[in-house]
């Protein structure tokens, strides 16, 4: 094994981890989640719309299927997966997410409530004619740099040649290693004008740009409410936004309103519809709101339309601020405009945005005009040859039938050299030595064809010459004089903004902050009544009248049923010493045999690890004194307004020694339960009287009511009064409570042997 230490690297582990993270977050950055602030686009987006150029995609041409698209895409430039590509590529598609779609797709591309879309292999696409004209059109005018693919067999642009900013228009998500890209879309005319304003005065200030760039447009409409924070969130490139939905009333049926959404929030796209609508459901029956009938999503292709019926004298405006105040009817959207600048992230105002495109416009200009001049020099060349040669053909011929290569022809046409050509006469040769032809003329000059010949041929190839020399003399002003390359790309922003521009879809505006006012609730008796499985409601006390030999008698059925306020709350205490409390009014009132909601849902409670051991009205609990008897016999009276806290919804109800747990929680009645009698699985009995257990507050474990043996807990008790012929059966036979003798409080008891 060779060790030379030439081959070894002394070097810290922790610098070396350190350096890679950073060249892994870097890479992150760069090449995946964070676009490009020249064109608005990630490097898979980017390579997905190149790809789908290259394949010949165009808007008037057929579609393909998304699965070639993804295919080519992974093979040639993006070697990521397919997910990611075919992701990309639908939300290109969908005018739900993007201000301006850049692909155009056949198929099942997903809906705006969250149905996703269907498989590659089924769905289709092709170019969108804004991305054809505005994205990939001047990629052969060398205005972009290549870049060799992953496996350096392809090439790539580094940038597409986009002429508007996409990243404004668009928008974007991303989330990289560190950071996170958030920037909303933008309408595509405002931003046009804006990037004009711009051009015509660099030193514009940012609420000078708004004058023309209003704020953000999204895809959904919807209103933006705080309209005094975007110069503040467009001059740093960060903030929130606070945007509603639109909300109009219609007339319903049989008199009554209906409140329908015709826009939502930008957030609210996919899941958050089918969420609305369950905070909704939940709204009423929690009883926030009584005037809520019916909730229905009638959207469709032609847009959003969720109706929400209301009863006849509802109050519509107090009803919208509730939607606006407990669902996502009205949700924030989170601003951080980063994007790669110079090769670096960096989080950018709406000034720095249009100063770093502008500058990519001329860039772009530039190169374009400097390669097309470049070309038009060399068409201009060959065609002042061919011109010049038509005049002089007879001699070229004779030059040529005189020649014994193509070689010699060449050299004679541009130096004059006649050596080695057999002319007819010596005036010929004399005339072939002031030959001066170019290289590239005399080359076009010995491909030209005969018909060139031809009257009509040479009259358009002299209008031809014409028009290439005024072409050459407009590149040369655009590319010498500053204020026509502006104007130049001033009319092609007007172009783009004609072609492809909408009007405005979102409101923007300062509104007030939606308060919603609940209604007081009207007072009434209710029943709680919850089954053996966990579930609670209430009924009403007519209701329950009716049925309360049912109720009453089906002990198997209902664990727990007792009368309360609607207004009040309820207190369930558990094996775990806990008590949880719960509102009454977060139950929903329904018919007998509805199943109601679990306890689960509207407490601390967990099925899993605890067991319900007393549940009562809490102001019941209040105005009584409670007995705490453990597993371990471990006992204590405590004042129920220890119990009466208003803002905690679990409270712990009283401490246990380690491996005990509450067995048992009773109002004390001083009047009947006089006397207790504690029973053990081991046999064992006590009686003593209730007057031997002290009052103690909730945080103590309290005093022992009777000296255990190893192992024995306690199974069962019972209260009784001082004449109280009382009995029990017990392992099959009847057994008077009297015949356990009444002793002292914390003795060892009797062993009853059957």
């Amino acid at each position: 094994m060779n060790t030379d230490s030439k081959n070894i690297i002394d070097s810290e582990y922790s610098d070396i981890m350190q350096q890679s993270y950073i060249d892994y977050a870097m890479s992150v950055i760069i090449s995946r989640a964070i676009p490009d602030i020249r064109d608005g686009l990630k490097p898979v987006q980017r390579r997905t719309l190149y790809d789908m150029g290259e394949l010949g995609l165009r808007s008037d041409r057929p579609y393909r299927k998304c699965a070639r698209i993804v295919g080519d895409t992974m093979g040639k430039y993006h070697p990521h997966g397919d997910s990611s590509i075919y992701d990309s590529l639908v939300v290109m598609a969908q005018d739900f997410k993007k201000g301006r779609t850049l692909v155009d797709g056949h198929g099942n591309f997903g809906s705006i409530e969250g149905d996703g879309a269907a498989a590659m292999r089924y769905t289709e696409a092709r170019l969108d004619p804004i991305t054809e004209e505005t994205f990939l059109k001047d990629l052969d005018k060398n205005t972009v740099d290549y870049v060799p693919n992953f496996d350096e067999t392809e090439k790539e642009p580094e940038v597409l040649p986009v002429k508007f900013p996409n990243f404004l228009v668009n928008g974007s998500e991303g989330i990289a290693v560190g950071m996170a890209t958030s920037a909303p879309t933008h309408n595509l005319m405002e931003v046009v004008t804006a990037e004009k304003a711009f051009l015509n005065d660099p030193e514009i200030t940012t609420e000078g740009l708004m004058h023309y760039l209003k704020g953000p447009d999204f895809p959904t409409g919807g209103i933006i409410t705080n309209a005094a924070d975007l110069p503040g969130i467009y001059e740093t490139g960060m903030g929130k936004i606070k945007i509603r939905g639109r909300i109009t009333e219609e007339k319903g049926k049989n008199g009554r309103k209906n409140l329908v959404i015709t826009e939502i929030p930008y957030t609210m796209i996919g899941a958050g519809i089918g969420k609305f609508m369950s905070d909704v459901i939940d709204l009423v029956e929690s009883r926030k709101t009584t005037d809520i009938i019916d909730i229905s999503n009638q959207s469709s292709k032609e847009g959003i339309r969720i109706v929400i019926e209301c009863k006849r004298d509802s109050d519509t405006e107090n009803l919208k601020n509730l939607l606006y105040t407990k669902t996502r009817l009205e949700d924030t959207f989170g601003v951080n405009m980063l994007a790669v600048h110079d090769g670096r992230p960096e989080t950018m105002g709406l000034k720095a945005i249009f100063s770093a495109h502008t500058a990519f416009l001329y860039e772009l200009n530039t190169r374009k005009y400097t390669n097309l001049l470049e070309k038009d020099e060399a068409r201009a060349e060959i065609q002042e040859g061919l011109i010049k040669a038509t005049d002089l053909i007879d001699l070229i011929i004779e030059t040529i039938r005189g020649s014994k290569d193509r070689a010699t022809v060449i050299r004679c046409l541009t130096t004059g050299d006649t050596k080695g050509i057999k002319f007819k006469s010596r005036l010929s040769e004399k005339e072939a030595s002031s030959f001066n032809f170019t290289e590239n003329q005399a080359g076009a000059i010995l491909d030209m064809r005969l018909s060139k010949l031809i009257g009509l041929e040479l009259e358009a190839l002299l209008k031809e010459h014409k028009e290439t020399l005024k072409a050459i003399a407009g590149y040369r002003k655009l590319l010498e004089d500053p204020s026509a390359m502006k104007q130049e790309i001033c009319n092609e922003l007007d172009q783009i903004s004609s072609a492809y521009g909408r009007e405005r879809r979102t409101e923007i505006t300062d509104a007030a902050a939606a308060v919603f006012t609940e209604k007081p609730v009207e007072e009434m008796d209710v029943y709680f009544v919850m089954d053996r499985f966990g579930y609670a409601r209430t009924i009403d006390t007519a209701t329950f009248e009716r049925n309360r030999e049912a109720i009453e008698g089906d002990d198997a059925a209902f664990r727990s049923v007792f009368i309360t306020k609607n207004t009040g709350r309820v207190g369930i205490f558990t094996n775990t010493g806990m008590l949880h409390i719960v509102r009454v009014l977060d139950l929903p009132m329904t018919k007998l045999r509805d199943k109601g909601i679990p306890i689960d849902n509207l407490s601390k409670f967990d099925s899993s690890k605890e067991n319900f051991i007393y549940i009562n009205d809490l102001e019941s609990i209040v105005g009584s004194k409670l007995l705490f008897v453990s597993r371990q016999a471990m006992m204590k009276l405590v004042d129920g307004r220890e119990f009466d806290v208003m803002t905690k919804r679990t409270v712990a109800a009283t401490s246990l020694s380690p491996g005990d747990e509450l067995f048992k929680v009773k109002p004390l009645d001083e009047e009947n339960d006089r006397q207790i009698l504690l029973q053990t699985e081991g046999g064992f009995f006590i009686r003593f009287s209730t007057s031997e257990i002290p009052e103690k507050k909730k945080g103590a474990v309290g005093v022992r009511g009777m000296k255990l043996t190893p192992g024995d807990r306690l199974e069962e008790l019972y209260f009784m009064n001082f004449a109280d012929e009382r009995v029990i059966e017990y392992k099959g036979r009847e057994m008077p409570l009297t015949h356990v003798k009444l002793s002292k409080r914390d003795g060892k008891g009797t062993k009853v042997r059957v």
